[in-house]
This record gives C-alpha cells, structure tokens and sequence, in this order.
C-alpha cells in the first residue's frame, strides 16, 4: 500500500512509520523537519513541507492510497489552529489527487466522545486541554463533512510504553479514572485500519 504519514517526527507518528515499513509499504511523509527522518533515507520518501499547507500535502499525496495523520501539539496546550487548518488542507488535497481514505487521531474527550468521559477525564479537558480539543472538534466537523473514507481515533492518555497488543477498541467505552493507551498500540491500530475497511465512516475509542 501507498501511505502518506503526517506528524511523522512525534513520537506515535514515528511508530506508524516503523510499522509501515516492516508491513513492506510504500511510504511517504510530510515533514517540516526531514533531518528528523535522516536514519530513514533509503526506507522512507520524505517530502519536505507543512501539514496545513495545501500545496504541500497535494504534492505529498500524488500516488497515495492512504492518508494517516498522527499530527499533535507535542506538550503545548495551545492548538493555534493546527487541526483545523491541517484537516482543511488534507481534505482539499485529497479531492484534488482522488485520494479516499483517511486515518486522522484525535483524542478521547473531543466531541461526542466527551459525554462518555470519567469526571477526571472531563476536568482535564474543560482546563488544560480547552484550547486544543475546540480545534480538533472543528476539525473533525470538516472531515465528517468531506466526501473521504474518513476513520477518527479517540485515543486516551497517551503514554510511552511498549505496544500490548490487548487494548480496546470501539465506537463507545466506558471510562472510569484516567485510562491510557502506549503510543505503539494506537499506531497499530491506525496503520491496520489504513489497510481495512472495518472503521470507515467511524470513531474508533481506544484504550487499556
């Protein structure tokens, strides 16, 4: 398969990456840092440019039979509008190069997702996460919208550890404290999903 990979240098976009090549798949990836994806060279093809650009992620997209975005904020709680200017120029690029799917994580809280949350869960995203979740809602209204194969992830707490293999995954879950999911176990579930399909025209919860 032909995959083009956003947010490829964070830390899940790069798990995505890794499995991809393993699973012998073409890939490409956007980067506005391609000195980050320098241990790739010979395995990747690396496009240098910006996710909320229309130009690049057209360019980036030429050829490709799936789109995965793992974009995130990294720890800042500002979105200044990554989301929503990403999901504009990657909707816009697809129609463009006939490309229909899409695999876009987001995260447990936005949206109708939010009505299933813990009250921990819930605290935090009315504060903290405020900011960024309103972009990624907006977002997610225009995918919804467009005419692609669209799957959206709603992972929960993100952490660092090694992929289990036995999280969670479905429409709705319910939630009690602050539940977390390894970065590596959502990058398996995007990449498998890229290749099915399973969870179009769907959200896909996940947790431990």
């Amino acid at each position: 398969m032909n995959i083009l990979i956003l947010g490829a240098t964070g830390p899940t976009g790069r798990h995505v990456v890794d499995l991809a090549i393993a699973a012998g798949d073409t890939v490409t990836v956007l980067a506005r840092r391609p000195e980050a994806l320098a241990d790739l060279a010979d395995q990747v093809n690396v496009v240098a440019g910006d996710a909320t650009s229309h130009q690049d992620v057209a360019k980036a997209m030429i050829g490709q039979d799936a789109v995965i975005s793992a974009l995130g904020r990294s720890t800042s709680v500002r979105a200044d509008d990554l989301f929503t200017r990403a999901a504009a120029a990657v909707i816009d690029a697809a129609e463009e190069q006939g490309v229909s799917r899409l695999v876009w994580m987001s995260s447990f809280g936005v949206g109708g997702t939010y009505q299933s949350a813990s009250v921990i869960q819930k605290i935090m995203y009315r504060t903290f996460l405020q900011d960024i979740y309103a972009d990624k809602d907006l977002s997610e209204k225009a995918i919804r919208s467009s005419s692609l194969d669209w799957t959206l992830v709603y992972p929960t707490l993100l952490t660092k550890g090694p992929a289990k293999g036995t999280y969670r995954a479905a429409d709705r879950l319910p939630m009690k404290g602050n539940p977390k999911i390894s970065r590596a176990d959502i990058a398996a579930f995007m990449h498998k999903a890229a290749h099915s399909p399973e969870w179009i025209h769907r959200n896909a919860v996940i947790t431990d």
